[in-house]
């Protein structure tokens, strides 16, 4: 074992469990980017779908309506400045 793994492994031997995990997940996510680095792009698209089905969850939970298909076209096309009702 070289003195920098030595160094490392007391140190982090000294932290909490908590801190322990920490450490433990930021050498895994530098592991994946020397790796992969597109596998960073992957993972944080599934924490955002995650997050966002957290969010969608949370929102049904305290009883608001979703809206329908039409509505959210009817929303994009408003932002963008392309809503336009016509008379018949």
């Amino acid at each position: 074992m070289s003195v920098t793994e030595q160094a490392l492994l007391e140190k982090w031997r000294e932290l909490p469990q908590d801190k322990q995990q920490q450490v433990l997940e930021f050498v895994e996510f530098l592991h994946i980017k020397a790796l992969d680095p597109q596998a960073l792009a992957r993972i944080n698209k599934a924490s955002l779908g995650e997050r966002l089905r957290q969010i969608r969850a949370k929102i049904v939970a305290d009883g608001e309506l979703l809206l329908t298909q039409d509505e959210i076209e009817k929303e994009i096309a408003s932002r963008r400045g392309g809503l336009q009702e016509t008379e018949t």
